[in-house]
């Protein structure tokens, strides 16, 4: 559980921690778009040597991505074992009674779990080096064009801003009421699949208990010092695009037609 690291923030002085927020996530969506158009040996080698440059501009270790990965492994192993029994295009590589594995099953596997792998690795670099908070200023101000369409932009940069900023706490509450649980003797992994799904009972509870509480008395903490929404407010934290902003998104368009050019060759 402690090595989910959505939602943690690593200060630094990178290239990557000093651009703007919103740069950061256009280039985010833009990367989800064209990773789509990797498909084949030439491309997918690009979108990593790509990702890797950037962990290397960030200065996070890659053991620390290595890490935070591991929570979302048993996720991306039954998606691509999916692609692999229910993909029956091409050759047969292997047949056993009713399972049929091809080639390109197997290929669509690999491309199913190369881009599962750098879409977290590149969400995740954006949480580590950026502030919730600079998140949310960067929502609210790409959303500000649907104002006039009483879309309530700040409210959703506000939730988002929490939501990241409890993401860690929430999992550290699970840890701590598992370990408690575990010492009145309650064991998590034996019985059958109905007695894993009780056993998961005792954590649920005082976790839905505990977050409503503290939801309660974030409320409270939010409506003593004033906060009414906010129209009206001024902003201590002012975002500055900068010529290294528009240079990531450049980098990010020169991938997308290389990957465009490349495809399916």
């Amino acid at each position: 559980m402690t090595n989910l690291i959505l939602g943690r923030f690593i200060p630094g002085n990178s290239f990557i921690h000093q651009l703007d927020p919103r740069s950061k996530l256009l280039s985010m969506f833009l990367f989800i778009i064209i990773i789509f158009w990797a498909n084949n040996v030439i491309t997918n080698f690009l979108t990593f040597l790509f990702t890797l440059s950037l962990i290397f501009l960030s200065g996070i270790k890659i053991s620390f991505f290595i890490k935070g990965l591991r929570p979302m492994i048993g996720l991306i192993l039954f998606t691509t074992l999916f692609q692999i029994l229910f993909t029956q295009s091409g050759q047969t590589v292997f047949q056993l009674w009713m399972i049929r594995i091809t080639n390109g099953g197997l290929n669509q596997a690999a491309l199913i779990f190369m881009r599962f792998v750098l879409i977290i690795i590149f969400s995740t670099l954006l949480t580590l080096t950026t502030t919730p908070l600079s998140l949310a200023d960067a929502v609210e101000s790409l959303l500000r064009p649907l104002k006039p369409l009483k879309v309530p932009v700040h409210e959703i940069g506000l939730m988002l801003s929490l939501s990241l900023r409890f993401v860690p706490t929430l999992m550290d509450d699970t840890t701590r009421i598992m370990n408690a649980q575990k010492a009145r003797g309650v064991d998590f992994g034996e019985g059958s699949l109905i007695q894993k799904i009780k056993s998961v009972i005792p954590i649920l509870i005082p976790l839905f208990a505990s977050s409503f509480k503290r939801a309660d008395a974030l409320a409270t903490a939010m409506e003593a010092r004033g906060y009414q929404g906010g129209e009206g407010r001024s902003k201590y934290r002012k975002l500055q695009w900068t010529y290294k902003d528009s240079l990531s998104l450049i980098v990010i368009c020169i991938l997308g037609l290389l990957l465009f050019f490349l495809k399916n060759r």
